[in-house]
């Protein structure tokens, strides 16, 4: 693989929530970045608006119409990091088993095919199903969700085709994260609008469970430095290790915001597609880590020439 190979790098999903923040990872890494993505003309403007924009390159087009000479020169990239994946503000949606799970597995192994040789794809906690506690990779994976249950499949597919065409695979599994971009949904932004409105209370859960929560950013260095490195392949999770209650999260918020909210604990019940309890056990994760720092001379540093 020829230097230029090497510091060229695929993001897919790359003007998402996690995206952004992965780009911006490589960049600073010295790496030219190809962005797939769908949408053309909010591509473009994203791109002019990356801290080195001469280095990144957008290429609109659907995950399903790419020809074969798009797909041999994707997977001429010296490494690929899969973000994409629609529906995500709805997790037990039959759309990830029947139009997600096929859609990603074909692409994905049709640039597998195509040649490439690294390859992360994001998974999530969700994988794990209703354990409880730290959660190690090696755990059995049981979800019940129709989004944990497409990713599980999505990776039990990969794996042996990776392994058959000798293909580095990194399957980052993640938690929760919070930052700018994310989904409008998501807990934070429900609370930042209700923050904005000038509203005297917020509704919620009774806010005792335990998660893993980042901020976005956090986890884009972690996924560029696991994919960066080749020593630790595999099941990856990618998370803090360090449970904090919803309460907790919630409240150190609105001590960041300056704000007074009353917290209308238990006005909606917990979900009952998660466990009350659980977090990342990161051993691997630190191991991985440990790997990029002892290769950052040959893989990160940025060209000199």
């Amino acid at each position: 693989m020829t230097l230029e190979t090497r510091r060229k790098a695929l993001v897919t999903g790359a003007t998402g929530f996690i995206g952004t923040p992965v780009t911006e990872e490589l960049l600073a890494r010295g790496y030219a970045v190809t962005a797939l993505c769908r949408d053309a003309g909010r591509a473009e403007a994203w791109a002019r608006a990356r801290s080195a924009p001469e280095r990144v390159r957008v290429l609109a087009a659907d995950l399903d119409t790419l020809s074969d000479a798009q797909m041999a020169d994707l997977a001429g990239h010296g490494r690929i990091l899969h973000l994409a994946w629609g529906g995500l503000n709805a997790f037990k949606s039959p759309a990830h088993l029947d139009e997600e799970l096929p859609r990603h597995l074909r692409f994905l192994t049709r640039l597998v095919q195509a040649g490439a040789r690294h390859l992360l794809v994001t998974g999530t906690c969700l994988e794990y199903g209703l354990k409880e506690g730290p959660l190690a990779e090696d755990l059995p994976t049981d979800p019940v969700t129709a989004y944990g249950r497409a990713k599980d499949d999505l990776r039990r597919e990969l794996e042996p085709l990776c392994a058959a065409h000798d293909v580095a695979l990194h399957w980052a599994r993640l938690f929760y994260m919070r930052g700018p971009g994310q989904a409008e949904k998501s807990l934070l932004s429900q609370l930042d609008r209700a923050i904005t409105a000038g509203a005297d209370s917020f509704d919620m859960s009774g806010g005792e469970q335990e998660r893993d929560y980042l901020p976005v950013a956090e986890v884009a260095r972690l996924l560029v430095r696991v994919a960066l490195q080749d020593r630790v392949t595999g099941v990856v999770n990618c998370a803090s290790g360090r449970p904090v209650t919803v309460r907790a999260l919630v409240e150190e918020h609105l001590r960041r915001r300056g704000a007074a909210l009353r917290l209308n604990l238990g006005h909606y019940p917990y979900p009952d597609y998660e466990p009350m309890r659980f977090w990342a056990d990161t051993t691997r994760l630190a191991a991985a880590l440990a790997a990029y720092d002892a290769s950052r001379a040959d893989q990160d540093a940025p060209d000199r020439a």
